[in-house]
């Protein structure tokens, strides 16, 4: 049993964590969540129904926050429509009996002023719309404004932060920025660079399967296998307790790349623009209410008990 705590906690022989465990949520959306109406244009996904209102994504959201009267951040930042995306959550969380929200209009790093910053200490939670990942680490990196969500994720127990597509794929210490699926197998067909690095050793792609991104993630995870691979299934997420545990919600299929136990993988070897080869690499499936560990790299196949 101690070894177990110790393996948990990352501690080992009385040593320390390498990161401390945040009090606060994450919500990760692999993109195009139940907002209560039709599916957003270009998805060929089913019609949504009643099951917004008791089981969807975006009333998990709300109750991890702590309720529809909580006051909930909405950065729209990632998309090229933000005033459009921002009144499409204004609807959808209005339909959850959610009106208390702060539409954050910030396109350039020069938005993220002092009045942004007193607005974001406001709010009980935050919600990173889709988009382009990169305008979100290049508009936020090294500011005041990312500082205190980081700070409040760490200290604050009922802190959340939620991001769909972009808004997920930008959680991570590794962000996946550029990569088609066709091109995922054959080395530098991927591009990486720093995510906000809310959570460390794992790297998160949204869309994952309807846009067949397996090879792209296959790809990230060969060239950090340290890192635990998670694709997102549209409708689909994780809501991450401690930075480790991983419990799936939604309607769809949450995938797991491990590449710990590689062993064989010529990645370094190849040349830019080669195929390459790799053996042992791990993958699992997760549908709703199962759980994975990320410390332990661990699936549970003990369903977490739905929530009333």
């Amino acid at each position: 049993m101690k070894m177990l705590e110790e393996r948990r906690s990352g501690t080992g022989g009385g040593g320390k964590s390498r990161y401390m465990t945040p009090k606060g949520k994450l919500i990760a959306i692999g993109g195009n969540e139940d907002k209560g109406k039709e599916p957003e244009g270009g998805h060929n996904t089913k019609v949504f129904t009643h099951k917004f209102i008791e089981e969807g994504i975006l009333r998990r959201v709300v109750d991890e926050i702590g309720g529809p009267e909580k006051r909930i951040a909405v950065i729209t930042s990632a998309s090229s429509i933000p005033e459009e995306v921002g009144q499409n959550y204004i609807e959808a969380f209005g339909r959850l009996g959610a009106n208390n929200l702060d539409i954050m209009d910030i396109r350039d790093r020069s938005d993220v002023r002092p009045d942004m910053i007193k607005r974001l200490a406001k709010c009980d939670g935050v919600m990173m719309s889709g988009g382009n990942q990169l305008r979100l680490t290049t508009i936020f990196g090294g500011t005041a404004f990312l500082q205190l969500m980081k700070r409040r994720y760490q200290e604050e127990a009922g802190f959340v932060i939620a991001g769909t597509s972009a808004g997920a794929m930008c959680m991570s210490s590794t962000m996946i920025y550029q990569g088609h699926s066709a091109s995922g197998l054959i080395k530098g067909g991927v591009k990486l660079t720093t995510g906000a690095a809310l959570i460390h050793d794992v790297i998160i792609d949204s869309h994952f399967v309807e846009r067949g991104r397996f090879s792209r993630l296959t790809q990230a995870v060969a060239a950090n296998p340290a890192a635990i691979g998670i694709g997102l299934g549209e409708d689909t997420g994780v809501v991450i307790t401690g930075a480790d545990m991983l419990e799936t919600i939604g309607s769809g299929q949450v995938m797991i790349f491990d590449g710990h136990d590689t062993t064989y993988s010529d990645y370094a070897d190849v040349e830019e623009g080669e195929p390459f080869s790799i053996e042992g690499m791990k993958v699992h499936i997760i549908s709703k209410g199962h759980s994975y560990s990320v410390k332990m790299r661990a699936f549970s196949a003990v369903r977490v008990p739905v929530r009333s």
